[in-house]
């Protein structure tokens, strides 16, 4: 028996009314964007970013994940222990029993001072003063743990859900969610100074459509042209190259004309229209000279700072996730002498600060919501005479504005910084509750591939309420 697409069918049906009215009820819908249009003969000629309806009203609109790749240590920065000083040199044999590991070194007092910050009065270590004047918008997440205690295991798991590079990300789950704000711009854009490891499988769609891939921008030097290389052809005007491209996407809608919804070829038809917009809308929004000298000062110099203000400036026009790692590799990995934390920190505090009065100054925050974290902590105890080793059991993370309380701690570790005990928080309960503040159900925002129903979170996840403003 032969049979017809949807597509097909709608189109022979008295000459493609039948799509022109489901199209209008897809508008209305919010499933069809301002781009979406009908060919000639009827057909529904999707756009994968367009915005999609949430699943309940959000809180947040956008993301700014922070990351501190190689795993920033929680009892150094934000979830102090005096214990450890009381008891250093030591190692309690609750160490020994649930790490399993016959050469932990003794327990590590922090070298960093540590003072009540806001009128929260949160602890937050001397390496972050900055954003210690923060803490009043900043919910401090200590109760965070994962599965493994190696970076690579542990990076995957905190940027799509898994242990293995098999899963799309949380950014091309976003995207896939709820589309994105503005057609000129990638959904989901990674600032990254070269690659961290693993590298792009932290932002790969995996089985989702190629347009929801995160876009990477190798952010070391800070120049349009360098950002975002051969993005101007020197050989073609612009309405040479729309002549081009009008050809090929002709040549795309008949095959897909002819073989029915093509959820790949759709994503390659929409990445196509994305990099030739791309040219002028890009050039932009990377071009920091057109911020005020107040704001970049505010921001200060460097690598991440230019990041921080790039995440802004790119949120502010549409895109939906915009992930900053800190640098390249695993910097945050300081496991011969924990002090290199400081360096790290000076580089970091004053731009991540200044974010978060930006974002607050524009009336973005509230609808913005920012991540920092790393994949996992570090130590109480000592590795060496002065580093910390990679820890998963209990670690910090922070989240800001977005619908997220502000001024409160939310968890808690053991005495030593060990396990955490209090509230505890998986990175599937992270996902869930980052997908709730956008609108999502975790449970519900799910993608059919190979035979079986894919989501973020898996089987697990739970959304923690008690951090929602």
């Amino acid at each position: 028996m032969n049979t017809i697409s949807r597509r097909t069918m709608l189109t022979r049906i008295g000459g493609g009314f039948g799509a022109i009215g489901i199209a209008s009820v897809f508008a209305e819908a919010g499933w069809l964007s301002s781009t979406a249009t009908l060919t000639d003969e009827g057909a529904i000629e999707r756009d994968p970013l367009a915005p999609k309806a949430p699943h309940f009203g959000p809180r947040a609109r956008r993301v700014i994940f922070l990351f501190m790749n190689g795993g920033p240590s929680h009892v150094d920065t934000f979830d102090p222990k005096p214990a450890l000083k009381e008891y250093e040199g030591q190692s309690p044999a609750l160490i020994q029993r649930d790490t399993g590991r016959k050469k932990q070194g003794g327990l590590m007092a922090s070298p960093f001072k540590v003072s009540k910050c806001g009128q929260s009065g949160i602890e937050v270590s001397e390496l972050y003063p900055e954003v210690g004047r923060c803490i009043d918008d900043i919910c401090v997440l200590r109760s965070m743990y994962t599965d493994n205690p190696n970076h690579e295991p542990s990076l995957l798991m905190m940027n799509s859900g898994n242990m293995q590079p098999i899963r799309p990300s949380l950014g091309s789950w976003l995207c896939h969610g709820l589309g994105t704000e503005n057609h000129d711009l990638p959904g989901f854009i990674v600032l990254c100074p070269g690659k961290p490891v693993v590298g792009p499988q932290l932002w790969s769609n995996s089985f989702l459509p190629g347009i929801y891939q995160g876009t990477h921008i190798d952010n070391r030097k800070l120049d349009p042209d360098a950002i975002i290389r051969d993005i101007r052809n020197p050989h073609l005007t612009p309405e040479a190259q729309r002549e081009q491209l009008d050809l090929l996407q002709d040549l795309n809608r008949a095959h897909l004309a002819q073989r029915g919804r093509d959820d790949a070829l759709d994503a390659r038809i929409a990445s196509l229209e994305m990099a030739y917009r791309m040219q002028f809308e890009a050039r932009e929004a990377f071009d920091l000279s057109r911020e005020s000298k107040a704001t970049r000062d505010a921001y200060g110099e460097g690598e991440f700072a230019g990041a921080c203000l790039s995440a802004r400036r790119l949120v502010e026009r549409g895109v939906r996730m915009v992930q900053v790692y800190y640098g390249n590799g695993q910097p945050w990995d300081d496991h011969a002498d924990i002090a290199n934390h400081r360096d790290h920190a000076r580089k970091s505090d004053k731009p991540i600060a200044a974010l978060l009065r930006d974002l607050k100054a524009r009336g973005l925050l509230e609808d913005t919501l920012v991540i920092w974290g790393g994949e996992f902590g570090r130590t109480p105890t000592s590795e060496g005479a002065k580093g910390r080793d990679h820890h998963s059991l209990g670690f910090t993370m922070w989240l800001a504005g977005g619908g997220v309380r502000g001024g409160m701690v939310y968890g808690a570790t053991d005495e030593f910084g060990f396990r955490a005990v209090e509230n505890r928080m998986h990175v599937h309960d992270l996902h869930a509750t980052i997908l709730h503040l956008m609108g999502l159900d975790h449970e519900k925002l799910t993608f059919r591939y190979s035979g079986r129903d894919f989501r973020l979170t898996d089987v697990h996840g739970r959304v923690a309420t008690g951090i929602l403003a």
